[in-house]
């Protein structure tokens, strides 16, 4: 029995790719999903400015060290951790290790809204 909906479609990391590095953006409303979510990769120092979401996001390093802040908590979350913030609360990461930091930040919204705090 074929159970294949003929809606499922891979979608190619070129088609959402951020720039030209490695970086994606997934955002879900464009392709029939409830979430969104950016795959990063940083360099050693790089990261996302302070900013907040009006829905959770959550982490999962994949390959290196970021240091998490969210609020006023700090944590360092290495490959297989997982992390979550709560709405409305500023956040940002950093890549404090030596090699490249690739992480899933999943966002609980088929849209990404995202407020930077400054213009950094």
């Amino acid at each position: 029995m074929n159970t294949t909906s003929s809606a499922l479609a891979a979608v190619a990391a070129a088609e959402i790719r951020i720039g030209t590095g490695n970086s994606r953006r997934f955002v879900g409303a464009d392709h029939g999903a409830a979430i969104s979510y950016f795959f990063v990769e940083n360099q050693p120092g790089d990261g996302p400015g302070l900013h907040w979401h009006p829905y959770p996001e959550t982490w999962v390093v994949l390959e290196g060290t970021a240091r998490i802040t969210v609020g006023a908590d700090t944590i360092v979350a290495s490959a297989g951790d997982t992390a979550t913030g709560p709405a409305f609360v500023p956040h940002s990461f950093t890549n404090i290790g030596r090699g490249t930091l690739r992480l899933i930040g999943i966002h609980a919204s088929a849209t990404i809204i995202q407020t930077f705090l400054s213009e950094d």
